[in-house]
């Protein structure tokens, strides 16, 4: 029978909130997060009460915002773009979504 193998517990990094609600980042967690100044933290709640850190660029679509920007089909809305979306692949108005 193998023992799981558990990292060693760190030393949790303080920081002081003052009286106008900021706080200064710790090194180390702006080492860990990748972020510099200018960026931006994301602060997510969960339902147990639990709240994380995390670089707000990180959402996987953020990189995509925009993109149709000046392309009236992707204006319009969600029935358009599809429309524009399937006319790319080749479809037409004959086509059936299953």
């Amino acid at each position: 029978m193998s023992a799981t193998v558990r990292p060693l517990p760190t030393k949790p990094a303080i920081a002081t909130i003052t009286s106008k609600g900021q706080i200064t980042i710790p090194a180390e967690t702006r080492r860990v997060l990748g972020v510099k100044p200018g960026d931006k933290l994301a602060f997510e709640h969960t339902a147990t009460g639990d709240t994380f850190v995390r670089k707000a660029d990180e959402f996987p679509f953020d990189r995509f915002r925009g993109m149709g920007t000046g392309v009236p089909e992707l204006e319009a809305g969600p029935d358009s773009i599809l429309r524009y979306l399937r006319e790319l692949r080749g479809h037409d108005e004959f086509d059936h979504l299953d």
